[in-house]
């Protein structure tokens, strides 16, 4: 929206220092977005950038104490309440899903230094994708993926953005629960020394999965802001630095090559040296630093999509303190530096910990050595809870995008605000349970409306919003922006083609879940 510009700084009435959280107010100097502004030049010149500013008021909005009658309603009325770190904690989690525990094998089918160059690639393309948001949501005026389509293309644009944000955090929520559903019981197991489960309900993933989804879940889902989730992302994050520091431990613990478990050995294997008495290196044991198999291209999908954050992005930016495009860039920069150490390390640790013999899950490769592994089991625990905790977050986008595509001009109301997250959260459930083997499908709508997600909407919206007199469409943004696009129906058609070979060869090695 505004940058630092002085001008559009104006005085604290009585009623606008009242209505900023806790009762404080700005320090002096600080950028108050969200007081009274004369209109613009630039909102003269669109004269329908208020149009649907209703549509971003379900979900989280609220105003500015006594101040409706006195002005105009725009989204820039709207007091975000939630701090620079809150945020960059809702985005890091957003961004940090399952995936992180496939890296390492990833990293085993690239070698490390293509790894490193295809992250940092990624990397930078997911900071330029939300670089591209921001612009054109500060064009307009709307912090909303799905208005930005309307703006763009009218109805279709807005469908098409709402319908790909709705099946890619469906994919992702399922993807979690799923996750629940096989790994809960295996960890209670494993805990309670249970080898062979004899019904017991606290061992059905069924049960587990209502229990997790009610119990934690549905609380969460229902908070009326996403800023709330501020605390629960935090401490998601944590369980996965808990991960992350169980992996870098491990590695200077576990012998190379690794022996198998067996119920009747002794201690001692543990004790093997990474060397062989003559002093030479075991040829298992030596990392490489560039390697291309067969499984090398199915790895580039995984790691295309290890960023995506972005439907989670202008929610966030919403209700961000104080917001300006500048430190919303800031946020993402940094949720998206911190998840690519995470990802790295963890990837490196975990592929120099069993290198060549790593598997798709890297704690299943742990449970090899030892399944009643104290560490590892709590490392589980620790992996359930962040992704648990990571589905309230992906599931707010999806109800905005529902309310923006059903209910376009209707302000906040707690009962469809509630009833959209039941609905959702149960037939999310009902998938888990009963259609298991619906996540195939879920791996085709991932390769498809991710690629749109990250690539080809913010590019496309991007060309289409910013106006030619401002950027040609011969400018070096906009064929940046095309070529950025392109770049996004390449990721596309390789991703479906892998999918596509793998369930005609009866595998399924490839996995574009997030």
């Amino acid at each position: 929206m505004s940058e630092d510009n002085p001008a559009e700084t104006v005085e604290n009435s009585s009623a606008e220092v009242n209505a900023i959280p806790n009762g404080k107010g700005h320090e002096p100097g600080e950028e108050i977005t969200a007081s009274a502004k004369t209109p613009s030049a630039e909102d003269c010149e669109n004269p329908h950038r208020t149009e649907n500013t209703e549509a971003s008021l379900p979900e989280s909005q609220e105003f500015l104490s006594g101040a409706e009658d006195k002005k105009t309603t725009r989204f820039t009325d709207f007091e975000g309440k939630t701090s620079f770190g809150m945020s960059v904690f809702n985005l890091g989690n957003a961004i940090m899903g399952s995936g992180i525990l496939g890296l390492a094998y990833a990293m085993a089918n690239t070698g490390v230094v293509l790894f490193l160059l295809l992250l940092t690639v990624v990397a930078v393309l997911s900071s330029y994708s939300i670089h591209l948001l921001l612009k054109s949501s500060g064009i307009v005026g709307i912090r909303a993926y799905e208005q930005l389509g309307y703006r763009a293309f009218g109805t279709p644009g807005k469908m098409a953005a709402g319908i790909a944000i709705t099946l890619q955090n469906i994919g992702a929520m399922s993807s979690y629960l799923y996750i629940v559903k096989y790994e809960f019981p295996l960890v209670i197991q494993a805990f309670l020394k249970v080898d062979v489960p004899a019904g017991e309900w606290y061992l059905n993933g069924n049960y587990l999965v209502i229990i997790v989804s009610v119990a934690v879940i549905l609380p969460l889902a229902l908070m009326k802001q996403l800023g709330y989730l501020g605390y629960t992302s935090g401490f998601s994050l944590s369980c996965m630095v808990f991960f992350l520091v169980s992996v870098i431990y491990k590695k200077f613990n576990l012998p190379c090559p690794f022996v198998d478990f067996a119920p009747n050995s002794t201690q001692s294997v543990v004790n093997v040296t990474v060397n062989d008495p003559g002093g030479e290196d075991n040829p298992a044991c030596i990392p490489k630093m560039a390697n291309l198999n067969t499984q090398t291209a199915y790895t580039i999908p995984i790691l295309a999509f290890a960023f995506v954050c972005h439907p989670e992005v202008l929610p966030i930016y919403t209700e961000l303190r104080n917001p300006t495009k500048k430190k919303m860039q800031h946020v993402s920069n940094i949720s998206i530096a911190v998840m690519y150490v995470m990802y790295f390390l963890a990837a490196l640790f975990g592929y120099l910990t069993f290198y060549d013999e790593v598997e798709a899950e890297l704690l299943h490769t742990y449970s090899r050595i030892d399944p009643y592994d104290t560490l590892i089991l709590c490392v589980r625990v620790a992996v359930l809870t962040a992704v648990t905790l990571t589905v309230p977050i992906v599931l707010f986008p999806v109800r905005r995008a529902i309310q923006q595509m059903m209910f376009p001009n209707k302000t906040f109301y707690w009962p469809r605000h509630i009833a959209i997250a039941i609905t959702l959260l149960t037939f999310i459930n009902l998938l888990v349970i009963f259609a298991p083997n619906i996540l195939g499908i879920f791996g085709i709508i991932g390769a498809t409306s991710a690629p749109c997600l990250i690539f080809i909407f913010p590019a496309v919206f991007y060309i289409r919003i910013v106006p030619k007199e401002e950027e040609p469409l011969r400018s070096v943004p906009k064929i940046l922006a095309a070529c950025f696009a392109g770049i996004g129906f390449l990721f596309m058609i390789m991703s479906l083609s892998f999918i596509i070979i793998d369930w005609t060869s009866g595998s399924s090695k490839a996995s574009t879940g997030h």
